[in-house]
């Protein structure tokens, strides 16, 4: 980085940075008028400052209804002063120098996000992002398969590009990503079909994933199609899913891998199995259900904990942007007189 720097002269987002900014992105005619009388950043809703060398975001705060931001092809290692941008609805931070995904807890109207080609290693910190329409993370350094779980959380999510991080090499990507993000409609600039569904839950099932844990999700995947028809609401578990826990308070699991295992009916032959398969199933259907009161249990208790983090940070935010006003609003009534 520092030979970088040698370079390219970094910069840091100023006052007269955003200024210029603003009048560019001005009509002729209100460019004009703006120089005369002045901008008032609390009116501008988009604001685009690529290709402008710059390494740290700051000076942001004034912009409050801002629903667009382009910091792309800068050299920002850090996302970071986006607090007050609680309207913003898209931010493209592409091209950049980012190694964590972080800063993004009160942008939770945001729907589309972009930190394609940066240097960043794992998907984490996004739990605020509700309303996240279109993720694009493209060209960095995810190599771990498993991290795409992560984004199952995102209700919202349909267009996803992982394409150019060390993930996509191993063969069960597409597969395995599309099996757990079945409400996917577009993945790497591709349409997934109906067919590419149906099939990367059946062989994300059929190969290699033997402990428990793998089989359950792999359940999961193939039954998480239901989703598309509204089934599991009209059977009242949608709460179930949100946990994660959907059909494990009773004998279904069992039955689902059980009915198609065509070794395990080879072995209802032997002497003594018989009995076995009279208790195994007791034994498994209790497990489930035990992991199904915890998961529950947990997820009730962590949706208290993020309700009462986002109302204290709300609060906290509201009191500071309160503050900040008033100190506003004494300036410019000492500037006036």
């Amino acid at each position: 980085m520092s030979q970088l720097y040698n370079i390219i002269e970094p910069n840091v987002i100023s006052e007269e940075m955003v200024q210029k900014a603003v009048e560019e992105q001005s009509q002729d005619e209100a460019q004009q008028l703006a120089k005369r009388e002045g901008i008032n950043f609390k009116d501008i809703t988009e604001l685009q400052l690529s290709f402008r060398n710059i390494l740290q975001i700051d000076n942001l705060w004034q912009f409050e209804n801002l629903t667009k931001l382009q910091l792309d092809n800068n050299i920002i290692e850090k996302i970071e002063a986006l607090e007050s941008l609680v309207h913003l609805l898209w931010l493209d931070l592409s091209f950049n120098n980012i190694e964590v995904i972080e800063g993004l807890d009160t942008l939770v109207k945001l729907q589309d996000l972009s930190l394609y080609s940066n240097r960043i290693s794992k998907i984490e910190h996004m739990d605020a992002l509700q309303d996240l329409q279109i993720f694009s993370i493209g060209k960095n350094n995810l190599a771990i398969l498993e991290d795409v779980i992560y984004l199952r959380r995102f209700k919202n999510l349909r267009t996803l590009n992982l394409a150019g991080n060390p993930l996509c090499d191993n063969e069960q990507y597409a597969p395995f990503t599309v099996a757990h993000l079945p409400e996917l409609v577009y993945l790497d600039f591709k349409l997934v079909s109906d067919t590419m569904v149906s099939n990367s839950a059946f062989s994300s099932c059929e190969t290699g994933y033997q402990h428990f844990i793998e089989h359950l999700l792999c359940w999961y995947a193939g039954n998480i199609l239901a989703f598309e028809s509204g089934s599991l609401k009209k059977l009242g578990l949608w709460n179930h899913a949100t946990a994660f826990v959907e059909y494990l308070n009773g004998s279904f699991l069992f039955e689902s891998m059980y009915e198609e295992d065509v070794e395990a009916a080879k072995l209802a032959y032997l002497p003594g199995v018989d009995d076995l398969l009279q208790a195994y199933p007791s034994w498994f259907v209790s497990v489930c259900e035990n992991l199904f009161n915890y998961g529950l249990k947990q997820y009730e208790k962590r949706e208290a904990e993020v309700s009462d983090f986002y109302e204290s940070l709300h609060e906290a935010l509201t009191a500071n942007q309160e503050q900040g006003r008033k100190i506003i609003l004494e300036f410019e009534n000492r500037n006036k007189r």
